[in-house]
């Protein structure tokens, strides 16, 4: 049997230390790039793969993370094990959503450190099972907010560091990355009620977690300003286009229709975009529409899409920092939340302008 290339043999073919190859594989952000191609080349040709049971050791680490999230994409009504399983193909505007871009920040900042990903999740939040077998195998486990239950993250996070993606602290033993959903959203509805002089304006969306909760929030503090009342917010969830175009038909028949409908995600909007085209009602002109997470599909919609831009990768980067800050042992820092930015298009009745 061939002898299995060793670290010492990667050095050797790269004219490098053996340090440096250590480096290249654990933390490929502190070595040039003209050296790392030249490890990593050297790697290739020896067939030498690094042991990362090995690294473990040395390190008390596994020298994995692990992700939690939720899909959208797989919509209540399809039974996801049977041939009617949707897929991002049914519809191209269905990714990257949120939950992706997130996701590639996670994997980018892992990818710069030398780390590791484990991936998992599931629609529901009874899947304990599901996420406490990823956490048995990483150093740390980040969770988009609402895709486990508080009590299952605390209790991981007594064995290992737990980072939740939301919009607040809901726990002391949590680190929290969050974004300022309340001013984005309060700053879009004032364009509408300002810019534009709507008054008649529904939302679409619901309250099931902090940042939904957060730009409900926002949305009313706008209409107080413009002196408006409002009603309750329509019934909507990302992922339930049924739920959405109900309540959409519910509010056209109403009577009068709404000058705006501002929708608490993109997902929404494309939805209810798609419904009033098939009705016939022009937007923006008869009404305007908008959304907010800032997806690529709300920027080739029909029209544009409005909406509030969330710093989608670097959220995904930045929960990666939370955990090495944790595993290193340094305090967390719940300091000012991740800006988001209102991005004006074609939908609210605006050029655009990006």
């Amino acid at each position: 049997m061939a002898k299995r290339p060793t670290v010492y043999d990667v050095a050797a073919e790269a004219g490098v230390s053996i340090a440096t190859v250590s480096f290249a594989f654990t933390q490929p952000h502190r070595v040039k790039s003209s050296t790392l191609d030249a490890v990593l080349d050297a790697a290739d040709r020896l067939g030498y793969i690094p042991s990362a049971s090995a690294r473990g050791l040395a390190k008390g680490r596994t020298g994995a993370l692990g992700l939690y999230a939720y899909d959208y994409l797989v919509d209540a009504s399809f039974d996801v094990r049977g041939d009617n399983a949707p897929s991002s193909g049914d519809d191209g505007r269905l990714f990257p959503l949120y939950v992706d871009e997130v996701q590639r920040g996670v994997q980018l900042e892992c990818w710069d450190r030398g780390l590791a990903l484990m991936i998992g999740g599931a629609r529901t939040t009874d899947h304990v099972r599901r996420v406490t077998d990823i956490a048995g195998r990483v150093d740390g486990l980040i969770c988009f907010a609402g895709a486990v239950d508080l009590a299952v993250l605390e209790s991981l996070s007594e064995r290992i560091p737990v980072v939740e993606l939301g919009s607040a602290v809901r726990s002391a033993q949590l680190r929290t990355v969050m974004v300022d959903n309340r001013t984005a959203m309060r700053e879009l509805a004032l364009h509408l009620t300002r810019h534009h002089g709507l008054r008649r304006i529904e939302y679409f969306g619901g309250a099931g977690t902090a940042e939904f909760t957060q730009r409900w929030d926002g949305f009313v503090e706008a209409m107080h300003d413009a002196g408006e009342t409002h009603r309750a917010a329509w019934p909507s969830r990302p992922g339930y286009a049924a739920t959405t175009r109900e309540s959409l038909d519910e509010v056209l028949s109403a009577g009068q229709h709404p000058e705006a409908i501002v929708c608490s995600t993109d997902q929404e909007a494309l939805v209810v975009l798609d419904r009033l085209h098939e009705l016939g009602i022009r937007v923006p002109q008869d009404i305007a529409v908008t959304g907010f997470d800032g997806i690529l599909a709300t920027q080739t919609a029909s029209p544009a899409l409005t909406t509030a831009r969330q710093p989608m990768e670097e959220i995904g980067r930045v929960a990666v920092r939370e955990l090495l800050d944790a595993l290193d042992g340094r305090q967390a820092d719940h300091g000012e939340p991740l800006p988001t930015q209102v991005v004006i298009r074609r939908s609210c009745g605006c050029g655009p302008t990006d």
